[in-house]
C-alpha cells in the first residue's frame, strides 16, 4: 500500500465513525501511523506528527460551521504539508547550476529535464558532461540533450573536469541556463568531493542541487546533510517520485535535514518534472484535483501531440475524441499522475496501462470502424463487428474487446466529472470542452 492510499483509508474509516472522541481518533492515529511508518517516513517525526493530530482534534475549538471530521482532513493535510516543507518557487534568470548525487539517483536524466524546463520558460539552455567515471555517460547526456532541443559540451575521454567546464564555458557562452551534470559513487567519499569541489571552482555554479532518488526514503535526509556539510548544497530533487511508495518518507527527510526540495521528477519523459509544492504533493495523496498542474501539463500535451482542440472536446466521447484524449495522456506521462491531479486516485490498472504500442492498436482500431461506429459505441456491441473490425485492423477480437472495455472505463470517469459542475467551472476556461 502507498502512502496516499494509506492516508486515504484513514480518513475514510474516520468519515465512518460516528461519533470522534479520544477513542476514534486513536484509532485513527495508528491507521496514520501505519500509512507513514509504512512510506518510511521516520520514526520520531511520525510520532510528532500523530500527537500534533490528537492535541488539535480533542483540544482545540471547532471553527463555527465546520464539522469534527471536516476539520480533521484539513488539520492532516495542514500537518503533512509541515512535514513535507516549503514550496519551491525558482527565479527564472540566467544561471548556471550543478548537479550532484551517487550513482542511481536519476541525474542525468534529470540535468536534460531541468535544461528542457528553463529553456521552455524563454532561457536557451545546454548541458555540460563533467561525468568522468560512469561508462557511456558522454553518450547519454548528449543524446538526452538532443532529445531535449538544447546545447550540449563535453570531452569524450577527458578526465580533467576543469579542462571540460572550462571548454564548455567557451563553447556554450550565448546559452542562459548551462548545467553541469557531474559524476556520482556508490557513496560520498573524498574522491567525490575532491572533484566537485574542483568543478565548483571553475564553473561557479549559482546553484548546486542534489539529485535524490525517491525510493531511498529516510536515508535522503542523511544524504543531504552529508553533501550540505561536504560542499554546501541549495536544494534537493526528489526523482522517480511517480513510482515509489517512499517519497514521502525521502521529502519529509530532507526538509528535517533543513534542506529545501526544489524540483520532483514524476516519470520517464523529459518534461515530467514539476517545482515542488508540498500543498499539491498531499492534496494529490488525499484524492483533492490540482487543476493548475492538470491545466499546464494538457495545454503542454497538446502543443506537442499537434491535437487540435476541438478533437480534445469533453462533452461528446466517442472513440475518435477518446482516442486523442489517451494520445494527449500519452504525452502527459504516466497516466496515473493525470488522473491523480484530476483527484482519481483509485483508477483500473488496465487504463493506467496505456503503452505506445497499445494506442498504436486503437488507432489501427478505430480507423476500421465506419463514422457511424466511432461516433456511436453502442454499434460496436455486436461479435460480427467486432470481428470485422478485428480482421481490418490487423489485430485480435481480443484487442478490439479490451478498446470497448477501456472506453468504458473511461466514459464512466468522464461522466463522473461531467456531473461535477464546481470542476467543471474550474476547467472551463482551460480545456475545450469542458463547459460549466
Amino acid at each position: 500500500m502507498d502512502l496516499g492510499e494509506g492516508l486515504r483509508k484513514a480518513l475514510a474509516r474516520l468519515s465512518g465513525a460516528t461519533i470522534i472522541d479520544a477513542k476514534s481518533i486513536k484509532e485513527f492515529n495508528k491507521e496514520l501511523q501505519k500509512a507513514l511508518l509504512g512510506a518510511d517516513v521516520e520514526v520520531s517525526l511520525v510520532l510528532n506528527f500523530t500527537k500534533r493530530i490528537e492535541e488539535l482534534a480533542l483540544h482545540e475549538k471547532l471553527p463555527p460551521g465546520v464539522s469534527a471530521k471536516e476539520y480533521i482532513t484539513n488539520v492532516v493535510y495542514e500537518e503533512l504539508v509541515r512535514m513535507m516543507g516549503s514550496t519551491y518557487e525558482p527565479r527564472i534568470v540566467p544561471k548556471r547550476i550543478l548537479l550532484l548525487g551517487i550513482y542511481g539517483s536519476g541525474k542525468t536524466t534529470t540535468a536534460a529535464k531541468l535544461a528542457k524546463f528553463y529553456q521552455d520558460r524563454g532561457l536557451s539552455s545546454a548541458l555540460i558532461c563533467c561525468d568522468t567515471t560512469r561508462p557511456a555517460a558522454y553518450e547519454q547526456l548528449e543524446t538526452l540533450a538532443k532529445q531535449a532541443n538544447v546545447g550540449f559540451f563535453g570531452i569524450k575521454g577527458e578526465k580533467d573536469v576543469r579542462k571540460i567546464v572550462k571548454g564548455g564555458l567557451e563553447a556554450l557562452r550565448d546559452k542562459k541556463v548551462v548545467i553541469c551534470d557531474s559524476s556520482g559513487r556508490n557513496a560520498l567519499d573524498r574522491e567525490l568531493i575532491d572533484e566537485l569541489k574542483a568543478i565548483a571552482e571553475s564553473f561557479k555554479p549559482d546553484e548546486k542541487l542534489l539529485v535524490i532518488n525517491a525510493d531511498t526514503g529516510q536515508v535522503a535526509g542523511k544524504q543531504a546533510a552529508e553533501f550540505n556539510n561536504a560542499v554546501k548544497i541549495d536544494g534537493v530533487i526528489i526523482t522517480k517520485l511517480d513510482g515509489s511508495g517512499r517519497g514521502g518518507g525521502a521529502l519529509s527527510a530532507v526538509n528535517a535535514a533543513k534542506v529545501n526540495a526544489t524540483f520532483v521528477g514524476t516519470g520517464e519523459k523529459l518534461n515530467a518534472i514539476e517545482l515542488y509544492d508540498p500543498r499539491k504533493y498531499i492534496g494529490r495523496l488525499l484524492g483533492m484535483p490540482d487543476i493548475e498542474s492538470l491545466v499546464t501539463k494538457v495545454n503542454e500535451a497538446i502543443r506537442e501531440s499537434k491535437i487540435k482542440p476541438e478533437e480534445l472536446n469533453m462533452e461528446r466521447l466517442n472513440f475518435e475524441t477518446f482516442y486523442a484524449q489517451l494520445k494527449a495522456m500519452g504525452k502527459m506521462g504516466p497516466m496515473k499522475n493525470t488522473l491523480s491531479m484530476m483527484g482519481i486516485n483509485d483508477a483500473p490498472k488496465e487504463l493506467l496501462d496505456q503503452s505506445e504500442e497499445k494506442l498504436n492498436k486503437y488507432k489501427a482500431i478505430i480507423g476500421s470502424m465506419t463514422k457511424e461506429e466511432r461516433e456511436d459505441e453502442r454499434l460496436m456491441h455486436s461479435q460480427s463487428r467486432i470481428k470485422r473490425v478485428a480482421a481490418g485492423s490487423g489485430t485480435t477480437e481480443k484487442d478490439v474487446r479490451q478498446l470497448l472495455s477501456d472506453f468504458s472505463k473511461m466514459k464512466k470517469i468522464m461522466d463522473m466529472f461531467q456531473n461535477d459542475r464546481g470542476f467543471r467551472k474550474r476547467l472551463s476556461k482551460f480545456m475545450p470542452g469542458a463547459s460549466a
